[in-house]
């Protein structure tokens, strides 16, 4: 089992949705977030001044998959985030030791679904 986590721009979104959703995962968890990578944030011109802002909206994609489908998951994000600008985003695979579904009890790979 992995635990994917990609931070993605807010308008690739729906595209990455969809490419997930043809490769048939559609479990996940998004949320909004800020954060900066290579590009440093932005720079604003506020009454003549120069002002660094560091953090940019992102969002945030997170999936607890099994192993057949990991491949499949970061070519689906991929595919949906990629424009070939700097800031596309980051995809972030770890193990995922246990899982544990509240409503049933169920653990492992059956709790994922």
């Amino acid at each position: 089992m992995k635990y994917i986590i990609a931070i993605i721009q807010p308008h690739k979104l729906d595209e990455v949705k969809k490419a997930l959703e043809d490769v048939e995962v559609n479990l996940m968890t998004v949320s909004n977030v800020l954060g900066r990578g290579r590009q440093k944030g932005f720079t604003e011109i506020y009454r003549g001044a120069k002002e660094v802002g560091g953090l940019l909206k992102k969002v945030k994609i997170e999936i607890a998959c099994n192993e057949d489908f990991v491949e499949p998951t970061i070519a689906a994000i991929t595919k949906g985030a990629r424009t070939g600008e700097i800031g596309d985003g980051k995809i972030f695979v770890m193990d995922l030791h246990d899982v544990v579904r509240i409503r049933t009890g169920e653990r492992g790979s059956e709790a994922i679904g």
